[in-house]
C-alpha cells in the first residue's frame, strides 16, 4: 500500500460495490415483502431513498477515482472499475428513479381512484 497504487483502486472497487448495491437493493426488498405476511409490496418504496444514495455515491466515487486515473502517470489501473463503477451507480440512481415514479403514478392513481 506504500505505493500509493491502493487508494486507486480501492475508491474505483468501491465505486463497483456501492454500484452492485444500489442495483440490488430494490430488487431485495420486493423480495422480502413478497415473502413477508407483514408487509405489502408498496412498503418495498421505503428502500428507494437507500437505493438513489448507494447509486449516488457510486456514481461520485467512480467519477472520482476515474479523475485519479487520468491525472496519474501510471496511466490505467483502476480505469475499468472506475468505468463500471460509475456507470452502475448511474443504473442504481435511475432504478430508484423510476420506482419512485411507478409509486408516485401509483399514489395520484390510488388519490383518483378515492
Amino acid at each position: 500500500m506504500s505505493d500509493g497504487k491502493a487508494p486507486r483502486a480501492r475508491g474505483a472497487r468501491l465505486s463497483v460495490l456501492l454500484g452492485l448495491l444500489s442495483l440490488a437493493t430494490l430488487p431485495a426488498a420486493i423480495l422480502a415483502t413478497e415473502r413477508s405476511e407483514r408487509f405489502e409490496l408498496l412498503d418495498a418504496g421505503y428502500a428507494i431513498p437507500l437505493a438513489a444514495l448507494l447509486g449516488l455515491a457510486g456514481l461520485v466515487l467512480g467519477r472520482r477515482a476515474r479523475r485519479r486515473v487520468e491525472r496519474s502517470v501510471l496511466g490505467a489501473r483502476g480505469a475499468g472499475a472506475a468505468r463500471a463503477g460509475r456507470l452502475l451507480g448511474l443504473a442504481g440512481f435511475l432504478l430508484a428513479l423510476t420506482a419512485a415514479g411507478a409509486v408516485g403514478v401509483y399514489a395520484v392513481l390510488a388519490a383518483v381512484d378515492a
